[in-house]
């Protein structure tokens, strides 16, 4: 049986191919009553838009790619199902691949993986180098994720030092002062963790609390195993943290199974805090404090960019939908919301009386 075409399901609602196409294209001056009868027919007739016809007249694929460096990182996770969400509100489809902190495979990102099958890429970068980004000037357009690199490309993040001394401030109101940074970095260079070991230290700095180089739990990664293995070896060492500042919720989630081995108890012992609000967190015994960056919000201005990066290549001076500044070919570094969550491992939990 042919696959039916446009005329087959014009003729079937008794209106135009034009009639038709608008209504495939959700235009807006349709009426309810046709845009139905349309609907009607193409569910009938089982129509299928014919994408490849539709972005080989565009010049598009149709495709953007979205490049994180772990996929079984719940935050990552997380925030690929909200950019999925927003590129099919576009009629997008979005290719997702994992870098693993490569610095090859995040240049070939950038590169669109040596062919034109991608529009454009989203890109959380690991070991992506400036020179990296300079040496790139063609398409596809690239947005950047996280604070590791913030000039040559469009930028999207929290504001983490901001964050971190937010979270690092409520510790202290708590009547915390021998606080740790699980994950913390001191050394120079750019990037998330040291963006939130400054925050941190910006916050103990303004309460008088003179900071302590051991105070910093290095990890090799930001996994729960890490985030046990640090707290194991402080414990181990004879510290005694009353808080912990711990900079992602898998290190956290770690860090309380191991205050939990040595008998410490959360948050009568040592308050805990994470950052990412992903949802383990929201599950754990205790439930886990936490800086949630707006997850959504960080899909829906990455995509809004990207997207207008691939209309301004195809049309230039177009004016972007709304999430970015029009008329501006330099790159944008936009910093969207975040908000300190409270739960049971600072604040704990409220008395209960189990009933059986």
């Amino acid at each position: 049986m042919a696959r039916p075409r446009i005329k087959d399901v014009a003729r079937h609602a008794g209106v135009s191919e034009k009639t038709v196409s608008n209504v495939l294209n959700d235009y807006v001056h349709v009426s309810e009553r046709t845009r139905r009868v349309v609907q009607e027919a193409i569910d009938h007739l089982g129509y299928r838009v014919n994408l490849a016809g539709r972005h080989l007249r565009s010049g598009r694929s149709g495709i953007i790619a979205l490049v994180v460096p772990e996929l079984d990182v719940p935050y990552f996770a997380e925030l690929a199902r909200h950019v999925v969400r927003e590129a099919e509100k576009r009629s997008l489809t979005v290719l997702i691949h994992q870098s693993g902190g490569d610095r090859e495979r995040e240049r070939a990102a950038v590169a669109g993986f040596g062919s034109d099958f991608v529009d454009g890429v989203i890109l959380s970068p690991l070991a992506l180098a400036p020179e990296d980004l300079r040496a790139h000037t063609g398409p596809p357009p690239t947005v950047l994720l996280g604070e590791l690199l913030t000039d040559g490309a469009d930028h999207v993040a929290i504001d983490n030092e901001r964050a971190a001394r937010e979270a690092t401030e409520h510790l202290i109101a708590l009547g915390r002062r021998r606080i740790l940074t699980v994950g913390g970095r001191d050394d120079e260079g750019v990037g998330t963790a040291q963006a939130r070991t400054r925050g941190c230290r910006a916050a103990l700095a303004a309460a008088g609390i003179a900071y302590d180089p051991a105070s910093l739990l290095p990890v090799e990664a930001f996994h729960m195993a890490d985030g046990a293995a640090a707290v194991r070896r402080t414990l181990a060492k004879g510290l005694r943290p009353d808080a912990l500042l711990c900079l992602n919720d898998q290190l956290a989630l770690g860090a309380l199974r191991a205050l939990r081995e040595y008998g410490a108890r959360v948050p009568e012992d040592v308050a805990v805090i994470g950052f990412d609000d992903v949802e383990g967190g929201r599950f754990s015994v205790p439930t886990l404090s936490t800086v949630a960056p707006d997850k959504e919000a960080v899909a829906r201005v990455a995509v809004a960019l990207l997207l207008h990066r691939i209309d301004e290549a195809a049309r230039p001076g177009l004016p972007p939908d709304g999430s970015a500044r029009p008329g501006s070919a330099c790159p944008q570094d936009r910093v969207v919301a975040h908000r300190l969550v409270l739960r049971e491992s600072t604040e704990g939990a409220a008395e209960r009386v189990a009933v059986w």
